[in-house]
């Protein structure tokens, strides 16, 4: 499967972001230093994220279809 680093990037901001907003609004309401924790948590996502390359894949073995050559 092959995931572009744009879409690993975006889901992982999404999950940082949503598991810190879910817990800031535990209470009913957002305060100014959770907002700030949220958006840091995004931006952390985000580009800890970008920052990893995408493993190379590995080509397949040879199978006995496909010529071998040397």
């Amino acid at each position: 499967m092959k995931v572009s680093r744009y879409w690993k990037a975006v889901v992982a901001a999404v999950v940082a972001g949503g598991g810190t907003a879910a817990a800031a609004v535990q209470d009913g309401h957002i305060t100014a230093a959770e907002t700030v924790t949220i958006v840091l948590s995004v931006l952390g996502g985000l580009g800890f994220t970008w920052a990893v390359p995408n493993r190379p894949q590995t080509p397949a073995p040879p199978t006995a279809e496909s010529p071998q050559i040397l």
